[in-house]
């Protein structure tokens, strides 16, 4: 098991990659759905703590096998079977995130007892890797053995920490500093002898697991036109849901696509970290607003015990994070914020605005949801008009300070 070359062109996601991504499919709408329960019950804050927990817990266990994917993927018997046997893991996760929401609803020590489960598996045939790729590969293998090291020493801590079963408070202080040890090992290991990821490779397993998040929107659409038609039958506000979520679901991919991630990694491969760390923020958002149109159908259904203004703001707020977080990291790629996006999200957020305002003023949920459709065609609008110009220059001059000497 050698490092891969970071500079193969025409490099792609392999098959196995996206059947393994396919797992994801499951915990992401676990998230959603749990989420969606809690938020149209009114209960906010514990909702947000759970479903931030167990995203970070999916979205890093992605992120552990993509990484070393690209860099040391050699696609034989051993290499399947080990990933097989990571998908199981990822599926145990899965069956782990109803408990910790309900536990975290209860008051009750956190049972992350099922996903720790999951990880442990998972964990093992991560480090099983890594070994396997130090044993491989002389040049790197300081930087697989680090990594396997840090795997090992986050693993031991998520064990304890569910034996212990602590106070709310001592498991949230346990989990930020568990989340540094996991954060900190992959740039412990990369300083000396970085692995061989693929820039361009990186980049579109980012997106396609952008993609699968995007489909937890699809299915909030699908939850509430099924809430309205069953509540009032076939109506022009089935039509109004079922088009504003799809062209919410189209505009926050379009806005997604608009960074040029491949082509800066490739040139800069020192950002990759803050990029592919500020991702976890981008894949929660998405799928939060998959949860908020979930919310909208418990409402549409007269199921949800709260008003109008919060269901609205369900879907606002990641919509309003998932831009922000768009554009804080569109401008860091670039090394430049371009005050054109200033006018950008000023339209956003007004955009926003509006559709909890009209909620408050008594305006139906599907019309309210109509609005917040507008929110990522701002971005996208503005991109097409006149946003791909500077996109273009920023490219021009990136290149020019750069040198590129193998190629995009």
């Amino acid at each position: 098991m050698s490092g891969r070359d970071p500079h193969a062109s025409h490099r792609a996601a392999s098959p196995l990659e996206l059947f393994f991504d396919l797992v994801f499919v499951t915990a992401f709408a676990q998230a959603s759905t749990e989420f969606a329960h809690m938020v149209a019950e009114g209960y906010y804050v514990d909702g947000m703590l759970a479903f931030g927990f167990t995203m970070f817990a999916v979205i890093w266990a992605w992120i552990n096998f993509t990484w070393f994917a690209s860099a040391f993927d050699t696609d034989d018997w051993v290499y399947r079977l080990v990933t097989m046997v990571q998908m199981i893991g990822v599926l145990i996760l899965a069956l782990g995130i109803h408990p910790v929401f309900t536990s975290i609803h209860a008051g009750e020590p956190i049972d992350n007892g099922v996903m720790v489960v999951g990880y442990v598996i998972m964990r093992l045939a991560m480090v099983f890797q890594w070994l396997r790729a130090a044993r491989g590969d002389e040049v790197h293998r300081s930087a697989a053995l680090t990594y396997a090291l840090a795997v090992c020493i986050a693993q031991v801590g998520w064990v304890m920490l569910v034996l212990a079963k602590p106070s709310l408070e001592v498991w949230i202080a346990s989990v930020i500093a568990l989340y540094l040890v996991e954060t900190v090992g992959p740039v412990l290991a990369e300083r000396k002898t970085p692995t061989p990821w693929h820039p361009h490779h990186i980049a579109e397993r980012y997106a396609l697991l952008t993609i699968i998040a995007l489909g937890e929107s699809i299915t909030g659409t699908y939850f509430a036109i099924q809430a309205v038609i069953e509540s009032q039958g076939w109506s022009w506000e089935a039509a109004v849901v079922g088009f504003s979520g799809v062209a919410l679901a189209l505009g926050l991919w379009w806005a997604y696509f608009m960074m040029p991630s491949g082509e800066i990694l490739h040139l800069q491969r020192r950002k990759a970290f803050p990029w592919g760390y500020g991702h976890m923020l981008i894949f929660a958002a998405i799928t939060a607003t998959g949860a908020g149109l979930h919310v909208a159908a418990y409402y549409i259904e007269h199921v949800a015990h709260i008003g109008a203004v919060p269901v609205v703001l369900s879907v606002v707020i990641p919509v309003a994070i998932f831009t922000l977080a768009i554009y804080l990291l569109y401008s860091y790629l670039l090394g430049r914020v371009d005050r054109f996006h200033y006018a950008l999200l000023a339209g956003t957020a007004v955009v926003l605005l509006l559709a909890v305002l009209l909620a408050a003023a008594g305006v139906s949920v599907p019309v309210c949801l109509l609005v917040v459709m507008m929110a990522p065609m701002v971005s996208v609008v503005g991109y097409e008009l006149l946003g791909h110009e500077h996109h273009e220059a920023a490219l021009a001059e990136l290149r020019r300070s750069v040198p590129d000497a193998h190629g995009a």
